[in-house]
C-alpha cells in the first residue's frame, strides 16, 4: 500500500492529469492486487468477468453499486471490522453494508476534511444541521443520513438541530440560534430534500445571506417535485438570501470520496478519486462531453473492494484541469439515473458468477 502522504494532501484538487492519473494507477493496481488476494468475492468476479491486462486507470474491474446489497464484500477478517455502513434506499429495499476497519475509516475521515477544509477554510463555523438529532441517537438506524449528518458535525460549532426528535421544527432554538450569531457566517448542512422539506416549505422567515450551505442526495424526491439543482439555488436565495450553496455528490460506497460542487455548478474529481463515462450498451469508455453511466473510483478503500464503481446515475464529464474555479481534475454534471433494468444485465451476471 502506499503511504498515506502520497494519497492526500491539504489541497485536494491540486495534481494535474499527467501527475494524478500515474499516483492513482499506482494506488489503484496496489488495491486491486490486495483485493484479489484478500476477498475470494472479488477474486472470482474479477477474473471471470475482466481482462487481467491492466494499463490504465480504465482497464480496473468495476463492481456495480448494488452488488453490496447481496454479497458481503470485505478484505479483512471479521475481528477487524471497526464500523459497518448501510445505505439509507428506499423503504423495504436492501440496505449495502459496507465493512471499514480503522484504517479505512480514518483515510475517509482525513479525505473529507481535506475537501470541507478547501471549501469552508480551517474555522469552523456555528452550524445549522437540517435534520433531527433523533437521526444519529437511534444507532439501529443509523444509516447513511445518520452517518452523513455526522460526519459534516464536525465541520461546525454551537450546533443546532433544526428538528427535535417528533421531527418538528424546534421554532425557539432557531430563533436563539440565529439571533447569537446575526449577521456572522454560519454553516448549513443536510439532504437536499430536508432542505426543502423543513427549511423552505415552511413559514420560516430570516436572513441567511451569510450562510453557506452543503447539501447532497434526495434528488429523486425533488424531481418528481420539478426541481432541478438550478431551481433549488434560485429558490433559497430568493426566500433566504443564500447565495453559496454547493451539492456533493457521493455515496455510502465510496464514504470520503466526495465530489463537491463549484461555484461554476461542476462537480469535482478531488486527487485520491476519479470519475469515468461508460456507455451503457457495451461499458465502453465515453469520451468527454458524452452521457452515459459514472463510474468512480478511490484511492481509499482498503478494508472492501470499494475502488472502483459503477454508479446507477447518469452524467457528462465536461473537461480536465481547466475549470474556471482553477480546480485540477475532471468536472462533470450527473444528469439522471439509470433504469433499473438497463443495469439489470450487469448486477445478474456478477450474482452469477460470485
Amino acid at each position: 500500500m502506499l503511504p498515506e502522504a502520497k494519497i492526500l494532501s491539504k489541497n485536494p484538487y491540486s495534481l494535474d492529469r499527467e501527475t494524478k492519473s500515474k499516483m492513482l494507477l499506482e494506488r489503484l493496481l496496489a488495491l486491486h492486487k490486495h483485493h484479489l488476494k484478500c476477498s475470494p468475492e472479488y477474486k472470482n468476479i474479477a477474473e471471470h468477468l475482466f481482462s487481467k491486462d491492466i494499463k490504465s486507470i480504465a482497464d480496473f474491474p468495476f463492481l456495480p453499486v448494488t452488488v453490496f446489497k447481496n454479497h458481503e464484500l470485505k478484505s479483512i477478517a471479521r475481528e477487524e471490522v471497526f464500523k459497518v455502513l448501510t445505505s439509507s434506499g428506499t423503504t423495504g429495499a436492501v440496505p449495502s453494508r459496507i465493512y471499514l476497519d480503522r484504517q479505512t475509516a480514518n483515510l475517509q475521515t482525513k479525505a473529507l476534511s481535506d475537501i470541507m477544509q478547501y471549501v469552508l477554510g480551517s474555522e469552523r463555523l456555528p452550524m445549522l444541521l437540517a435534520d433531527s438529532i433523533g437521526i444519529i441517537k437511534d444507532r439501529k438506524s443509523f444509516s447513511a443520513r445518520g452517518a452523513g449528518v455526522l460526519g459534516m458535525s464536525v465541520f461546525g460549532r454551537n450546533h443546532l438541530y433544526l428538528l427535535n426528535e417528533q421531527m418538528n421544527i424546534d421554532r425557539s432554538g432557531l430563533e436563539a440560534f440565529l439571533d447569537k450569531f446575526k449577521g456572522k457566517p454560519i454553516l448549513i448542512f443536510g439532504f437536499t430534500y430536508m432542505i426543502w422539506q423543513y427549511l423552505y416549505e415552511t413559514d420560516i422567515k430570516a436572513d441567511l445571506s451569510g450562510a453557506i450551505l452543503i447539501h447532497s442526495g434526495g434528488w429523486k424526491k425533488m424531481l418528481e417535485k420539478s426541481v432541478d439543482n438550478k431551481t433549488f439555488k434560485k429558490k433559497l436565495n430568493e426566500r433566504f438570501g443564500i447565495e453559496r450553496i454547493y451539492n456533493f455528490y457521493g455515496m455510502v460506497e465510496q464514504v470520503g470520496s466526495v465530489f463537491m460542487e463549484c461555484e461554476y455548478g461542476y462537480l469535482h474529481a478531488p486527487d485520491f478519486a476519479d470519475v469515468l463515462v461508460r456507455d451503457p450498451l457495451d461499458f465502453s469508455v465515453m469520451p468527454n462531453g458524452s452521457e452515459g453511466i459514472l463510474q468512480v473510483l478511490s484511492a481509499l478503500p482498503e478494508s472492501y473492494p470499494g475502488h472502483s464503481l459503477l454508479t446507477e446515475d447518469l452524467g457528462i464529464i465536461a473537461g480536465e484541469d481547466n475549470c474556471k474555479c482553477l480546480r485540477k481534475g475532471k468536472y462533470f454534471t450527473v444528469t439522471g439515473r439509470m433504469k433499473k433494468a438497463e443495469l439489470r444485465g450487469c448486477s445478474d451476471t456478477i450474482t452469477a458468477v460470485s
